[in-house]
């Protein structure tokens, strides 16, 4: 009798042990137990710690209450302003109510990747391409409001999304190369172009104040000569007055000016001369000899003097 009493002992006690390992459960502090009972949903959602289910009669279901990230694959679309993007981001979400989590979506998970991919390419659809290289923080909102508002109602708090890269074609990359070469070149002879302006001042201020002393731009070439001199060069560079360059030139300007007209001279007088041999008369009489200089003109026979015509005629004198 008593070796019954023990073996019914015993064998409630092992019952007892399997029935407390079955119904047993240990919820982690991260995790949130969701107990369904016969399918249907029981009171909140069980703690962390220690916790007891029927068996056979309760199914839990733990879900983790941890902020998740989840990677989002890369996603190919067509901007406003017509350019090819790819664009990958990443989602960081959490789990805010274990129930509706359980209960209102199968795959809370899956649901929100997808909902993360379809949001991504909306957004490339919606903004340029300008905007996606420089706003990313203001496309980051838009995507967080996109997916936040469907998964509320699955018990789901998005909160954070990121675009991690812009993957652009190497055409559009070598054109925005260029454009940004072409940009920093146009700033870079601004800038240079505004220093010229300041230095041309700065020097139209030197020339009048140094015009009222002449012993000043003195000072200041014998100032230059010692700073080239200072280098140890076996060349010594002495400036040339630019006033005596413009007289030289303005002197070479006047003599072929006068060049010039002598020539064009030359060339009348050459041009006149044969017009006035053909209008002198071939029966005229020949030039009177010219009387050479210290030559009395008595020297010479008066008209009364030679004989006549007559005479010459008859041989008389």
């Amino acid at each position: 009798m008593v070796g019954e009493l023990v073996a019914a002992g015993v064998g409630l006690v092992s019952a007892g042990a399997v029935y407390l390992m079955a119904a047993a459960r240990v919820v982690k502090q991260y995790e949130r137990g969701v107990v369904l009972r016969l399918g249907r949903l029981t009171s909140p959602a069980r703690g962390p710690g220690f916790t007891m289910i029927i068996p056979g009669v309760d199914r839990m279901r733990k879900v983790n209450m941890q902020i998740v990230t989840m990677p989002v694959p890369a996603q190919e679309g067509i901007t406003r302003d017509n350019v090819t993007v790819r664009v990958d981001a990443v989602v960081y979400f959490k789990v805010v109510d274990a129930a509706d989590a359980v209960v209102r979506v199968e795959d809370y998970r899956f649901a929100v990747s997808q909902m993360a991919q379809t949001s991504l390419r909306s957004i490339i659809g919606k903004s340029e391409l300008d905007d996606l290289l420089s706003s990313r923080e203001k496309l980051n909102q838009g995507l967080e409001l996109m997916m936040d508002s469907p998964a509320i109602g699955w018990g789901v708090s998005v909160d954070r999304v990121e675009i991690k890269d812009v993957s652009l074609p190497e055409t559009m990359k070598r054109s925005m190369a260029r454009q940004a070469e072409a940009t920093r070149d146009r700033r870079a002879r601004v800038i240079n172009a505004d220093a010229e302006l300041q230095a041309s001042k700065k020097l139209a201020e030197a020339a009048a104040a140094m015009s009222g002393q002449p012993a000043a731009l003195q000072l200041r070439l014998l100032q230059t000569v010692v700073a080239v001199a200072a280098e140890k060069n076996s060349t010594l560079v002495l400036p040339f007055p630019v006033e005596l360059l413009r007289f030289l030139e303005h002197a070479g300007h006047q003599a072929q000016a006068q060049t010039a007209q002598t020539q064009a001279e030359t060339e009348r007088a050459r041009a006149q001369r044969p017009s006035e041999e053909r209008t002198v008369p071939t029966d005229a009489a020949p030039p009177a000899p010219s009387v050479p200089d210290g030559v009395v003109e008595d020297a010479l026979p008066a008209l009364e003097d030679l004989p006549r015509a007559e005479n010459l005629r008859s041989g008389s004198p």
